[in-house]
């Protein structure tokens, strides 16, 4: 597992007639490449993981979707920042083009990770443009490439397409984004940017499944969703883009990154979500498009 990557990504496709569902897990890779040369231990490094997610998620394939999971880690390069969320401070010399780092790059999670915590810096340098430039071309690239493929395929196919972004939560996420809240996290939280980038009519469909299986549901709460979502979300021209987070003590043990004896659970439970989603999809492309 902790061998350098041959390529990026895998790309599982459809096992059964194919429906407009393509799904992504963009944090879940645990291939650290040889090039990294982080100064924290590699315990620490693995809190970026959304560990396991693409295998919760892998009946994806078995009812007609399309899955993307990323071989790399999300603390070398997040797919789920725009190529401008970089942070200048992290660099040994001036970037090409304009940046625009958001508050989260700030605090030292942007495009490429500066910090694993608050306290703790992950590299004792400073990294050259040349090789942030390698890791966009070697990852970020190819990974968006595929996932825009994959969009366009179903889009073309279908007319329509519904996108599942897929991630799993710390436990204590409010905590770290510094939120106080007056209840607990949610086991699992619906990001659609305050509705623009997702049907109401599918955020509460996916809610429904959850909650009639005994998980409580947040959307927006605390995470809305970040840059694959805000690029593929346009419900107004048929694409529609729902962010789905994990609460991870749920399926893991936070500390091992092992799956806990409720894994298996889980992911019969999502391979029922995903079976509903696929009635509705189906529903949805046999009637003329809007």
């Amino acid at each position: 597992m902790r061998t350098p990557f041959q390529t990026p990504f895998h790309l599982q496709l459809p096992r059964t007639p194919a429906i407009a569902l393509v799904c992504d897990s963009p944090h879940s890779g645990t291939d650290y490449p040889e090039d990294f040369r982080a100064a924290v231990p590699m315990h620490l490094l693995r809190r970026g993981e959304d560990t396991h997610v693409d295998r919760l998620w892998a009946a994806v394939p078995e009812v007609g979707g399309t899955l993307l999971a990323a071989h790399f880690p999300r603390t070398y390069i997040d797919v789920n920042r725009t190529l401008d969320d970089l942070d200048p401070a992290l660099m040994d010399g001036p970037w090409p083009t304009p940046l625009q780092p958001g508050p989260k790059t700030r605090l030292g999670y942007g495009l490429v990770w500066r910090n694993v915590n608050a306290t703790t810096p992950i590299y004792d340098r400073q990294l050259s443009v040349q090789e942030v430039q390698q890791r966009i071309e070697r990852c970020y690239q190819p990974y968006h490439a595929a996932l825009a493929g994959a969009i366009d395929d179903a889009l073309l196919r279908f007319g329509r397409v519904w996108h599942l972004n897929l991630h799993s939560m710390p436990d204590d996420a409010y905590q770290r984004l510094g939120i106080r809240s007056p209840h607990p996290l949610a086991d699992f939280v619906l990001g659609d940017r305050d509705g623009s980038t997702c049907s109401g009519e599918f955020v509460a469909l996916v809610e429904a499944e959850l909650r009639a299986r005994g998980y409580t549901v947040a959307r927006n709460d605390p995470y809305k969703g970040v840059g694959l979502i805000a690029k593929i979300g346009q419900p107004a021209l048929g694409r529609h883009s729902l962010q789905i987070e994990l609460r991870r003590p749920v399926y893991m043990n936070e500390a091992t990154r092992e799956p806990t004896a409720n894994f298996g659970v889980v992911q019969a439970d999502l391979a029922q979500v995903l079976s509903a989603i696929a009635r509705y999809i189906g529903a949805q492309t046999a009637a003329p498009s809007a």
